[in-house]
């Protein structure tokens, strides 16, 4: 039995959907209840004609953030989909989050392969997807990848908090594997590309070893709940996945726990960073940094440092060593301003036998509007990042409760000689002097560790050590 394309669209969201909402990691919950509103719908075809599957655009009032939501509309329960069921309509249909169905995984990745196209209503059979309105649509775009591959099964990535990230499993015509594909579905929307589709792609199509090869992306255009204009944005990205992998994060602190020096590694991690650096730099524009771009950076770092303190009163003490790093930073010498990573830690590097390290997620920061993360900025800033994921290996071991001053010291020990190796792997790689960018890398790894002593303040207390401890070390560094 087939289920109309509009079977779950009423013109108000009810409040089971509001309730399933509010429950969802990628929502950002307020104190006060969410003002949702649907701005928009696409709709996408099953082939089978058996499951409905559109894609509502919600907007939440109290917070301004606008969300993606797919789902999926069955008239026989979904097998094993229990804990994605959104609502139960009163006739008999269930309603479920989109990426946990493999009837949307399989709609999803045929749209992005055959450069589809989708509108708020659905085609007739054999019709052209048009939306009746002109204002919400979608349309696939494909790299240079096979396209001739079937969808065999799909599986949703847990632990995800942004994003909602879903393993499809594909084979070729003769029935052989494919590569598997994961295909990332933005959740909080934003006008303009998303810049983990853009950079990553980009990077990708020139052949580069330290990223998953692209496989294309889904772009869309909805009305804009602040103006009611139509605007364009990101949907989806779909990029290769490399299974039976641990992350960086998991390699480095094993080797840590263990005794086991990771120079080597870290040296090679180094070069890959300064590869893709240069690639970057290679594949997009740069700029001087201006006057008003080094203020724009200042204002941000005074800003994080001033919330810090309200965070963390016992750092208070820090604010004048803290300024004077900032001031330092203010006068010197500024390299140009290039695309970078822009959320670079350990987690975001997998470790793929064979292969080496490979990068991913060049979204940015989630939170920060997409217009700040496409902006050219430096470089140095992932250099830091990493740095400061290093000492987060580090400050893990130490902060564990069965801790020994012997192991806290090892674990030290252990950060320094990797930060160091790092370094020359990133210079080496570069062909950059870090040590005259000095001044700017520490201002840099200072304001990580003060957004780091917000994030732990708010939400892990327990580690908040980890960042204090680096911020008085940064604040007093000898220069």
């Amino acid at each position: 039995m087939s289920v109309p394309a509009t079977a779950f669209r009423s013109d108000a969201l009810s409040g089971a959907f509001t309730d399933w909402m509010r429950t969802r990691r990628w929502f950002r919950a307020t104190a006060s209840d969410p003002a949702l509103t649907r701005v928009g719908v696409w709709v996408l075809p099953d082939p089978k004609h058996q499951v409905a599957i559109e894609v509502h655009l919600v907007h939440d009032a109290t917070t301004d953030v606008l969300y993606q939501v797919p789902l999926t509309a069955r008239t026989a329960p979904l097998l094993g989909g229990e804990d994605a069921l959104v609502e139960q309509l009163p006739d008999g249909v269930s309603v479920y989050d989109g990426p946990h169905d493999p009837a949307f995984a399989r709609a999803l990745l045929t749209m992005i392969l055959t450069g589809g196209r989708a509108g708020d209503v659905e085609p007739a059979e054999g019709g052209s997807p048009a939306p009746s309105d002109g204002r919400t649509s979608a349309v696939g775009r494909h790299g240079h990848v096979d396209t001739a591959v079937r969808v065999v099964g799909s599986h949703v990535l847990r632990g995800e908090q942004s994003n909602t990230s879903i393993i499809i499993e594909t084979v070729h015509p003769n029935g052989k594997p494919a590569t598997p594909v994961i295909c990332k579905v933005f959740r909080a929307l934003s006008p303009g590309d998303n810049p983990d589709v853009v950079i990553q792609s980009a990077l990708s199509d020139a052949g580069s070893r330290f990223v998953p090869r692209t496989i294309g992306h889904v772009e869309g255009a909805w009305a804009d709940p602040a103006t009611a204009s139509r605007v364009e944005g990101s949907l989806a990205f779909a990029q290769e996945f490399i299974p039976d992998v641990e992350d960086a994060w998991r390699v480095a602190l094993r080797a840590a726990e263990h005794g086991e020096s990771f120079r080597d590694a870290a040296s090679a991690l180094g070069e890959a960073t300064a590869a893709i650096h240069v690639e970057l730099a290679r594949l997009f524009d740069t700029r001087h940094a201006s006057a008003s771009d080094v203020e724009a950076v200042l204002t941000s770092m005074r800003t994080r440092a001033a919330q810090a303190f309200a965070d963390a009163p016992a750092l208070a003490g820090e604010r004048d060593a803290v300024a004077a790093v900032q001031r330092a930073a203010e006068d010197a010498a500024w390299p140009e301003l290039q695309r970078i990573h822009g959320d670079y830690h350990l987690g975001q590097v997998l470790a793929v036998p064979g292969r080496g390290w490979v990068v991913l997620d060049f979204e940015g920061e989630p939170l920060r509007p997409i217009a700040e993360r496409s902006e050219p900025d430096l470089a140095l800033r992932d250099v830091a990042g990493m740095l400061r994921s290093f000492d987060y290996v580090a400050g893990s071991i130490s902060s564990a409760e069965q801790a020994t001053a012997e192991q806290s010291a090892a674990a030290r020990a252990w950060a320094d000689e990797a930060r160091a190796a790092f370094l020359e792997g990133y210079a080496a790689r570069s062909g950059l002097d870090l040590r005259a960018q000095q001044v700017l890398l520490d201002a840099l790894e200072l304001d990580k560790a003060l957004y780091e002593v917000s994030y732990e303040a708010q939400n892990r207390p327990t580690w908040l050590p980890i960042p204090a401890t680096a911020v008085r070390t940064l604040a007093h560094r000898a220069r």
